[in-house]
């Protein structure tokens, strides 16, 4: 069975993919934050979860170009630590991708319904799913190029919406109330913060389709996480200041709200604005399918998943089976969860696979010191210990506030570890 994918990507393309995995956080999911911490809690957790992104990235960025596998998280911790552990990373990442997936469906929805109500929020959630994942398909040139005009797009139009409402700021609109759970607040809304750059490791998981990886994937992350950074402060910021920040903070169209309040509902620009917010939340979308499916496809051929989801399309080179499979999970998850639960859900696996990466990293340094890194974590060993605590910090706070959500994906990884040592898989995968 063919299994080789194709290296076509440049460094443009992975900057491109870095933000657009990312992008939509800018557009929906981190108000939520507001409710949980006010907004200077909320601008205080998103301060933390900066910092612990910037020392994971150039962390991670390690891991990545020393070892560029489809797998990712997956195949760092299968190495530095055994099966078990790559089966856990492989799961963690499953679920963070997976999951976001049908929140950023459902606002696509939800943005679709603000400007022409007739559309109904599921129905069109549903539809992006065959829309995108059949652009997936296509090939990954096609899907990077897609991929890299609406990612321009998006940060282009993020940046207008920051001169739009820049001007209406009010520094006393921003502090009243900003505080109103203190700081077990900031705490609470650790999740929200880390939806501004859940899945840009993404990148990790195309580092098979990258042209010379040891370099175009440290430019690829690097400037991805600055761009994200500063669009992420400046709207949060922002947002803010322009009203009361109660009225955006548990809405799936904060931005179109916002442009509204400056502007007026009526107002063409609101409508200009709301269309083409859409650009950002199509590339979130578009690039985590990509994702998910190189997820899949790499566990299938490690041994962890059936081999069937391995299979590689011998016209487009496209992992097509993990395509459908992948789809056919998002749209089961858009029909039964809300919006607010599959970002804590992702946020969750999100953080469980930044915990095993970076523990995996001070294993590889020990285990593998002769291995070739054209790219050395700076700082070490401080950066992975800054990753690493805040990490544990986040994972901590998920599960205090989440407690039936976090029995349910440890419940599931119980379950899938006992089937794996009750099968005798880990030591099949062992040898």
């Amino acid at each position: 069975m063919l299994n080789t994918l194709t290296r076509s990507l440049t460094s443009i393309h992975l900057w491109a993919i870095a933000v657009g995995l990312v992008i939509s956080g800018e557009y929906f999911g981190w108000n939520y934050g507001w409710g949980a911490a006010g907004t200077v809690g909320f601008l205080i957790a998103t301060l933390l979860v900066t910092l612990m992104y910037i020392a994971f990235i150039f962390s991670f960025t390690e891991l990545t170009t020393s070892i560029p596998h489809s797998g990712g998280p997956f195949e760092y911790s299968r190495r530095a630590m055994g099966p078990i552990a790559g089966l856990i990373a492989g799961y963690a990442t499953l679920i963070e991708f997976l999951f976001a997936t049908p929140a950023i469906a459902f606002a696509l929805g939800s943005y679709l319904h603000f400007l022409y109500p007739a559309f109904d929020v599921l129905y069109t959630a549903i539809g992006c799913y065959v829309v995108f994942s059949l652009i997936n398909f296509w090939g990954i040139k096609e899907s990077a190029v897609f991929t890299l005009v609406v990612t321009l797009l998006a940060v282009a139009e993020l940046l207008l919406f920051i001169g739009i409402v820049s001007p209406s700021f009010r520094m006393e609109l921003f502090l009243n109330d900003s505080m109103p759970h203190g700081y077990v607040g900031v705490f609470a809304a650790l999740p929200y913060a880390v939806w501004f750059y859940l899945a840009i490791e993404g990148v990790a998981m195309v580092a098979e389709e990258t042209k010379n990886p040891q370099r175009n994937i440290p430019f690829g992350y690097l400037s991805g996480i600055a761009t994200l950074a500063i669009l992420a402060i400046g709207i949060m910021m922002v947002s803010g200041g322009i009203t009361d920040w109660h009225r955006l903070e548990a809405i799936d169209y904060p931005l179109p709200e916002a442009i509204g309040i400056v502007m007026g509902k009526d107002s063409s620009l609101t409508k200009l604005f709301a269309g083409i917010g859409l650009f950002g939340l199509v590339a979130s979308f578009h690039s985590i399918i990509l994702g998910y499916s190189r997820q899949l496809f790499a566990l299938a051929r490690g041994g962890f998943l059936p081999q069937r989801l391995a299979a590689i399309h011998p016209r487009f080179h496209t992992p097509h089976i993990a395509l459908v499979v992948g789809g056919i999970i998002g749209i089961i998850a858009v029909c039964s969860g809300t919006t607010q639960q599959l970002i804590v859900l992702s946020a969750l696996g999100a953080v469980v696979m930044y915990v095993l990466s970076m523990v995996s990293l001070f294993v590889l340094r020990k285990k593998e010191p002769e291995l070739e890194r054209p790219f050395r974590a700076p700082f070490y060993p401080f950066f992975p210990v800054i990753a690493l605590v805040l990490s544990l910090v986040c994972l901590v706070a998920i599960v205090v506030y989440n407690f039936w959500l976090s029995v349910l994906f440890f419940g599931l990884m119980g379950v899938l570890i006992g089937v794996f040592v009750g099968t005798g898989m880990h030591k099949k995968l062992a040898e």
